[in-house]
């Protein structure tokens, strides 16, 4: 595991003290994520809940730095399948950085107060190709969100069988597909949509897609396309 050295002060006190360490105390920090941020220009969620789900991102990264330095020292030797420190530590590793990435990416495809799509984009090309119509994308990626009972819909490249795909997440890191690239990403936790719709996830949704960002997942798409051709080489 190569060694990233700190170049924030703030962020390398802010590990120290959650950690209990001394400046004296040596700290040797292998993953440092350092928070996004977006502006959320969208009315349909409230200024409220816009501030506590960023505040909610930001202590996703506080974790996910904490249990990465908390990684550095934990003792591999002693490491079992069934309640160790490593066993946790490592659990706690995938479902924070998750949160973290899934939250990017939402965050960036989302509060378009503008949106619109071009039937000749390659986003509304490909969609309509790999499900049949543009419709019935629309249709799968609801469906997707509401069944989802708390966490993620993704319309995501399959390189393994080479098409676009829905598919729901249970909270950050259950029912995880392998072998995909994310382009469009929507946030189903209940913390998203409660302070506004209580449990009416469908207003929620239906208001959400009207305002995804198509510029973003227009390049989400070209990333995915150029992927694909480099697996194929």
């Amino acid at each position: 595991m190569s060694e990233i050295k700190f170049t924030n002060k703030d962020l390398k006190s802010n590990i120290r003290e959650t950690l209990g360490l001394s400046e004296k105390e040596e700290l040797s920090e292998s993953y440092v994520a350092q928070p996004k941020t977006f502006d959320l220009k969208t009315e349909l969620l409230s200024q409220a809940g816009k501030k506590s789900h960023i505040e909610l991102y930001d202590q996703y990264v506080k974790d996910f730095n904490r249990i990465s330095a908390e990684l550095d020292t934990a003792d591999r030797e002693s490491a079992t399948s069934s309640g160790s420190q490593y066993r946790s530590l490592k659990i706690d590793e995938t479902y924070n950085l998750n949160a973290i990435y899934l939250h990017d990416l939402y965050f960036a495809n989302i509060s378009d107060l503008h949106s619109e799509i071009a039937m000749d984009s390659l986003s509304y090309m490909r969609l309509s190709r790999d499900f049949g119509s543009f419709d019935a994308w629309q249709k799968d990626f609801i469906a997707c969100c509401m069944s989802n009972q708390c966490g993620w819909a993704i319309t995501y490249y399959n390189t393994y069988i080479k098409r676009y795909m829905n598919c729901f997440i249970d909270l950050h890191s259950l029912n995880v597909p392998f072998g995909t690239y994310p382009v469009i990403v929507m946030d189903t936790w209940q913390h998203a949509y409660y302070r506004d719709y209580l449990q009416d996830v469908k207003t929620y949704t239906y208001g959400m897609m009207k305002q995804l960002n198509w510029r973003v997942i227009e390049k989400r798409i070209e990333k995915a396309e150029r992927l694909e051709k480099a697996l194929r080489g």
